[in-house]
Formats: C-alpha cells, sequence, structure tokens
C-alpha cells in the first residue's frame, strides 16, 4: 500500500537536495529521520500492543501541544 504525505516546499526541497542519485524518495526519507524499515520491527508488537502504543503517542501529543504552541510564540515574539 502506498500513501502520500503533504510536506511544505521548502521540506521538500531540503530532502530533494539530501536525495541520493541511486534512492528514491523513501530511502532519502528513511536515512534522513533513521526510520526503521519495516521488516525489521514487523510483528514485535501484538495488534492490542499496538492500538496500545498508538494512544500513549496521542496522548504525549495532546499534553505537549500546548507547550509547542507556546515556544513557537516565543520564537515568533507572540509570546502570551
Amino acid at each position: 500500500m502506498v500513501k502520500t504525505i503533504r510536506v511544505s516546499e521548502e521540506y521538500h526541497e531540503w530532502l530533494s537536495a539530501h536525495k541520493r542519485a541511486d534512492e528514491t524518495m523513501e530511502e532519502t526519507l528513511r536515512r534522513m529521520t533513521r526510520g526503521p524499515d519495516p521488516g525489521d520491527v514487523a510483528g514485535l508488537l501484538t495488534d492490542e500492543e499496538a492500538e496500545r502504543a498508538k494512544a500513549a503517542v496521542d496522548d504525549l501529543r495532546e499534553r505537549d501541544a500546548g507547550r509547542f504552541a507556546a515556544a513557537r510564540a516565543a520564537f515568533d515574539g507572540d509570546e502570551e
């Protein structure tokens, strides 16, 4: 299955600048993000464990959203 992701023009340009001639864009993303090969992690978790892990990540993202917004505002000079 193939998924499409949306990235900013700036990020795409940066990623393209780091892409090697013999790589696909996916291979470049994996190399740049140090992402695991799917075959290396397939089957490590049961479906239930995977759902719990996803829920934990979602919870962390929700809790951190306010902190990230405050940090962005501080860098943009819009500190509250």
